[in-house]
């Protein structure tokens, strides 16, 4: 027997985004709920079901994916294999959409009920955004609707996507920052303890350079999600409303908590000591200078672990550790980057067991081990360790293991923040941190300048969707 879930849905969207109103509701309340009483009918309530798998014979899948270059290929490769292994008679039609911001902006102008694909690639800090859209099928249905054991995912990348309970879109592409380090430096300079912060950093910067051969001591790029982990190692929260997971954020909170004035705090003091310059925004910045031989340290996703091993090319050995605290004495963790995937509700139960059946194809231990090996990202299904494909890939980088080790280590309620205007808030900390490095700003008001710009993004959005 079929079980159904009411949702309230959009008629539509308005030109600038914006989405059916949180109003300080949770989200469990913003998905289920009550139909609005509006007159014109704009709110209303669909009852979704999901087809039996043997009555999809013949169901197209359109699949919005942002994987480009190997990445896209192994997507390929996947939605390859799935056409022509998949025994209910479905086809998956993956389309490249661009860049991620590319993608959402492409859904965003698409109409509810004809979204033009049936599941979407967003990245993490789309969460919150997608969950408020109304444009969604929750996981959780699908989940519940088949019977699907969830403990076989990776619990803390499962829990970024899981809020009051509801798994809302599904892991796929997940990743964690490392901090990498060139070890030949390091044994020059007579270091055999890796630190764990940027206070330790900050204390055998002198011997990198005076020792190890380094012309910087860290080539740490100006990147919003570095300094989201840093709040997180410190073990401290971002936004209010507990990380706007609870209800919708209303404000940041790492002004008044001294989150972020601890990190910028220590990051110039980092820089003033000629140990970290200004190497430029964005995750990458820093790679270059470490994979050259210039930098000793770097900070990097764990997908960026094969470029790094395939730039430095046996000049010399990189090492990987976790990603530094604050201080040695902070005691928190870190949260996932990356991206899941969102089900779309096309009103059309056929399509939803079609799109349901390709995601646990996606997420089944050979096809995450296989997408591992090729991609750098975390199987996010725990079974694939037992593939040998995975087992003769940590073989070959045993560095990955480091990633998994960090993975684990972190709990859960270090999962990160849940904010609408994520990418906006991002930038405005890029820029912030970056006047404070070139000296046109001291640190105090650059966390000032970060907590209004941002709170005021989150008002004038909280406005608009009341």
């Amino acid at each position: 027997m079929k079980r159904r879930i009411a949702a309230i849905f959009m008629a539509g969207v308005m030109a600038a985004g914006a989405f059916a109103g949180c109003g300080g509701k949770t989200l469990e309340e913003q998905s289920v709920g009550e139909a609005s009483s509006d007159e014109d009918g704009a709110g209303q309530i669909t009852e979704l079901t999901m087809a039996k798998a043997e009555d999809v014979k013949g169901t197209e899948v359109t699949f919005w994916h942002s994987m480009g270059g190997v990445n896209g290929e192994a997507i390929d490769n996947l939605v390859k294999q799935f056409n022509e292994e998949n025994t209910y008679g479905i086809t998956v039609n993956a389309q490249y959409q661009g860049e991620y911001d590319d993608s959402l902006n492409k859904l965003k102008s698409a109409q509810i009920g004809n979204m033009g694909a049936d599941l979407v690639q967003v990245y993490e800090i789309g969460t919150r955004f997608m969950i408020e859209s109304g444009w969604t099928v929750p996981m959780q249905f699908m989940v519940d609707e088949d019977g699907y054991d969830v403990s076989v995912i990776e619990p803390n990348l499962s829990a970024y996507y899981t809020i009051d309970n509801q798994l809302y879109s599904m892991p796929f592409n997940s990743s964690t920052p490392l901090m990498y380090y060139n070890k030949d430096m390091f044994d020059a300079a007579g270091i055999t303890e890796i630190p764990d912060s940027l206070e330790g950093i900050s204390e055998i910067g002198d011997k990198l350079l005076a020792n190890g051969g380094a012309d910087e001591v860290i080539s740490l790029g100006i990147y919003g999600w570095f300094f989201e982990q840093f709040i997180g190692k410190q073990g401290l929260e971002y936004a209010d409303n507990g990380n706007g997971r609870k209800e919708a954020a209303t404000s940041v909170v790492f002004g008044e908590n001294g989150a972020a004035k601890n990190i910028l705090t220590a990051w110039k003091a980092l820089a003033d000591a000629g140990y970290a310059p200004n190497v430029g925004r964005g995750g990458d910045a820093g790679l270059a200078d470490f994979s050259s031989g210039k930098s000793a340290i770097t900070l990097g996703s764990t997908a960026s672990l094969k470029q790094i091993l395939e730039d430095v090319d046996g000049k010399f050995e990189v090492g990987t550790a976790y990603f530094p605290k604050i201080s040695s004495d902070d005691v928190g963790g870190v949260s996932i980057g990356g991206a899941s995937l969102w089900a779309l509700d096309n009103k059309d139960e056929k399509k939803l067991r079609a799109t349901w059946e390709f995601v646990k194809f996606l997420i089944s231990a050979e096809s995450q081990a296989y997408w591992n090996a090729e991609t750098g990202y975390f199987p996010v299904t725990t079974g694939a360790h037992e593939e040998q494909v995975f087992k003769d890939n940590i073989a070959k980088y045993p560095q990955f293991q480091t990633a998994i080790d960090q993975l684990h280590d972190s709990s859960p309620e270090y999962a990160g923040a849940l904010l609408s205007v994520f990418p906006e808030a991002r930038a405005t900390v890029e820029t912030e941190i970056e006047s404070m490095l070139n000296g046109k700003e001291d640190i105090d008001k650059a966390v000032d300048n970060m907590v209004s710009s941002i709170n005021k993004s989150i008002e004038e959005y909280n406005l608009v969707n009341e």
